[in-house]
């Protein structure tokens, strides 16, 4: 085998779990010995025998597997545009979702700010959010090659079925063994004031970069470490009749902040049931979108609005951070309790 290694800039990354999706996919190339994409530099370098081909070639030749993920690969480093006029739209967005939320908190229907906890309504919502953005590029790229592999075996919703029904468990049993596990290490208030903390930082750099605007804050982005992450992976490639089902289970170890920042609360619980209750309420908020996506290849980032939907889910993910943020401040008496609706 020739082997030749060509570098590449990449465009779309948002995440840790951009990196890992982009090295599956470019991997599944039989011509292609190794990958590796750097979230850090928008590099990805790849190892194979390309029969001489110019980089322009070998870009136009694995752009396709890359396109549907919202990636695309160029010789030469593109300037991004910040479209700022996008603002105008999120920014209003935003405030009436604020406005929406404290009515129904004042009437009692909802409980999504809390001094003390974060309520399963949060998480939900939270849910919602992570399902539409690029924090769970692996989970969907999973789905759509889970769903491609079965359709040409002609059964179409059974794997499906169990991918959805393996998540949804294992996010409650094992956000269950996460609370209970915190109950062993008795948090106290300082434990659960740090751990706010920690937890309000991970979403406000989420957030932040969902505005993508400012690129550096990827940098600092938390992820599941590679190792564990690839091997998760690796259960996609297992040919069985329960490979969904495991598929299902793994992405609770998948490289999603959002996930992590509710693994990181659910911890602070002490509890098993809230622990295991809290990361189902999460689970079923991702749910409709990928269940959307392994029945229609569904994906947000193809759409000409994906921009303002980004900004405005970003702007909503920095006000929860921030919330989160000043009821760990109110925990430990530095601030009174301010949101009393």
């Amino acid at each position: 085998m020739n082997e030749e290694k060509y570098q590449f800039h990449i465009n779309g990354m948002h995440c840790k779990s951009c990196e890992l999706l982009t090295e599956s996919e470019l991997k599944e190339f039989p011509n292609i010995k190794s990958v590796k994409a750097s979230l850090k530099t928008n590099l990805v370098e790849v190892v194979g025998d390309f029969n001489g081909k110019n980089p322009e070639q070998v870009a136009e030749e694995l752009n396709p597997v890359l396109v549907k993920h919202g990636y695309t690969l160029s010789v030469g480093k593109q300037e991004k545009k910040i479209n700022w006029s996008e603002f105008k739209i999120a920014i209003p967005i935003t405030i009436a979702f604020v406005v929406l939320y404290i009515i129904l908190q004042k009437i009692g229907i909802v409980n999504l700010v809390n001094v003390s906890k974060v309520s399963y309504g949060t998480a939900f919502v939270i849910g919602i959010i992570a399902s539409l953005s690029s924090c769970m590029a692996v989970v969907g790229g999973l789905v759509l090659s889970m769903s491609a592999t079965f359709a040409r075996e002609g059964d179409k919703v059974k794997p499906q079925i169990l991918f959805h029904v393996g998540r949804i468990v294992s996010f409650f049993v094992l956000g269950g063994v996460i609370g209970a596990v915190g109950a062993v290490f008795h948090l106290g208030v300082i434990g659960t004031f740090v751990l706010g903390i920690i937890i309000g930082l991970v979403m406000l750099i989420l957030g932040i970069n969902l505005l993508d605007v400012f690129h550096w804050t990827k940098k600092l982005q938390p992820g599941m470490p590679k190792f564990i992450s690839k091997h998760a992976i690796g259960v996609s490639k297992l040919n069985h009749t329960l490979t969904p089902l495991l598929l299902g289970i793994v992405t609770f170890f998948l490289p999603c902040g959002f996930t992590q920042s509710m693994q990181i609360y659910t911890l602070s619980t002490g509890n098993f049931m809230t622990g295991a209750f809290t990361m189902l309420s999460f689970a079923l908020g991702t749910l409709p979108v990928l269940a959307l996506l392994s029945f229609s290849s569904f994906s947000i980032k193809k759409s000409s609005k994906s921009g303002i939907f980004f900004k405005t889910a970003g702007l909503i993910v920095i006000l929860f951070a921030l919330f989160n943020i000043i009821n760990a401040l109110v925990v430990i008496n530095i601030l009174p309790p301010i949101f009393n609706f």
